[in-house]
């Protein structure tokens, strides 16, 4: 029976929390550039889901790739103990912080194949400058030469994408609240979420422009699925010459902001009206406090007039 082939890696928010800490406390306490660590989880139907991660000791000589130390004791430990307590997250890959491939991660690549046959390398960026999502992933492939030379190991390029449960939603949303403004509706966080997909998207506009330069320059060799991909995505682009087309781009782009002007009319005469109440309840609250008080005090009163009327009647008698 053949496996299928990894199509798509989900990382989980726990993972990225994990390799941030692990990143965190070695930059504290050392000068080592990257951290690397060991990916828990499990496969189905060509999606790889990392659902848990480990850091694992290691060090490396900067200025010869050939030099390094993973401690393989420690990780063998380590996963015998996560295996006692979810035996159904298996080794899966590794990872490490980058932010870019190294010339030994085929080496440290084919160590974490002793444990898993398909590893999977995620580079996670603890520190991202870029817009776009902190993780790329790779898997190992034989590269195949047209001279004849013989074939050499190196990484494929896999999509990666961010992906949570239910329990880890609602603990990302509780570890957000610090960092979201809640006072901000909903509109600008919108607005605010639509401007930073945009970005992102120029961004890999400006990858694909330098890259198509570089390729024209002969700097770098044709890559047919690439530029046939490339091609894929600029035939689904709509063509704006067309005049019907572009009245029917201004009339939807029209509707939706007049939905959006209207509904932040509502929702202020809603706040306002909200306001309003809230201050007529506060003053009827007032008044009938008031009233209390006065009431409480005519009777405190009336009481200590009997009281005295009382005494004098005994005092007469007597």
């Amino acid at each position: 029976m053949s496996i299928q082939a990894i199509e798509t890696v989900v990382v989980h928010p726990l993972v990225l929390l994990s390799v941030v800490d692990h990143y965190n406390r070695i930059d504290k306490v050392s000068s080592q550039k990257r951290v690397v660590g060991i990916l828990l989880g499990s496969r189905r139907k060509g999606v790889l889901d990392v659902s848990n991660s480990f850091a694992v000791p290691f060090d490396e000589d900067d200025r010869d790739p050939d030099v390094y130390f993973l401690d393989h004791d420690y990780l063998e430990s380590m996963y015998a103990m996560f295996k006692k307590v979810n035996a159904k997250e298996k080794i899966v890959g590794w990872y490490h912080t980058g932010p870019k491939l190294h010339p030994n991660d085929i080496k440290i690549n084919e160590i974490i194949k002793k444990y898993c046959s398909d590893s999977v390398l995620v580079i996670i960026d603890a520190k991202p400058k870029d817009l776009g999502l902190p993780t790329d992933a790779y898997i190992a492939v034989e590269e195949v030469h047209d001279d004849g030379t013989p074939t050499t190991r190196t990484f494929d390029h896999v999509k990666s994408e961010i992906g949570a449960e239910e329990a880890e939603e609602v603990g990302v949303e509780h570890l957000l609240r610090d960092i979201k403004d809640t006072t901000v509706g909903t509109l600008s966080q919108h607005l605010t979420t639509q401007v930073v997909a945009l970005k992102s998207l120029h961004s890999k506009l400006q990858d694909i422009s330098v890259y198509l330069t570089q390729v024209s320059d002969g700097k770098l060799p044709v890559n047919h699925p690439i530029i046939y991909q490339l091609q894929d995505v600029f035939n689904l682009l709509p063509n704006l010459n067309v005049p019907d087309l572009m009245k029917a781009f201004t009339v939807k782009t029209n509707d939706q902001n007049l939905v959006m002007y209207t509904a932040s009319i509502i929702r202020a005469v809603i706040a306002l009206h909200s306001l309003i109440n809230n201050k007529t309840t506060n003053r009827a609250a007032e008044k009938e406090g008031s009233k209390k008080v006065e009431v409480e005090k005519e009777d405190k009163e009336e009481k200590e007039k009997d009281t005295k009327e009382d005494s004098n009647k005994k005092e007469v008698k007597s």
